[in-house]
């Protein structure tokens, strides 16, 4: 029987790179995490064996990365060699296969965000001091009780 690639997730953060490895009910899983690349190998269990090799974008710290194994995918935390520098992919070449997809669900373009953050909080306290001006309520007396039931009847 011939080795599948499994379906791959992948998200990037400031200290990690994720992967989830999507293979159901696997069985001898085994993975090895070295400084530029990974190895994933199991089964699933109708015995369909998968096999993914990566070469990864940027050097990582394999002794600071770990995987965790569950009923419906393989996790892998892969820890960065260097933080805080975004991966425009997780492979060394740039290409895209088949099998490897971003996870949207779990992606944030985490890159520039204190600066955002910043500007944001500036733009917020802006606007707190134009509303904490006080000012006298506006007046009411040209709102009529009588329009709103010749409205009510009408309708």
């Amino acid at each position: 029987m011939a080795r599948q690639h499994a379906r791959t997730l992948w998200y990037d953060r400031p200290k990690y790179v994720f992967m989830e490895f999507c293979v159901e009910d696997s069985t001898d899983v085994h993975v090895l995490i070295e400084d530029h690349r990974i190895v994933f190998s199991c089964k699933n269990a109708d015995g369909v064996e998968f096999y993914n090799e990566i070469e990864f974008y940027a050097k990582v710290n394999c002794k600071d990365s770990q995987d965790k194994c569950s009923g419906r995918s393989i996790t892998c935390f892969v820890r960065k060699w260097k933080e805080k520098v975004a991966w425009p992919r997780l492979t060394k070449e740039d290409i895209k296969p088949v099998w490897l997809c971003v996870d949207f669900d779990n992606w944030r373009d985490w890159e520039g965000d204190e600066e955002v953050e910043l500007a944001q909080v500036d733009h917020y306290a802006e606007l707190l001091e134009k509303v904490s001006t006080k000012r006298p309520p506006p007046a009411m007396d040209d709102l009529d009780d009588d329009s709103d039931s010749a409205d009510a009847t009408s309708t």
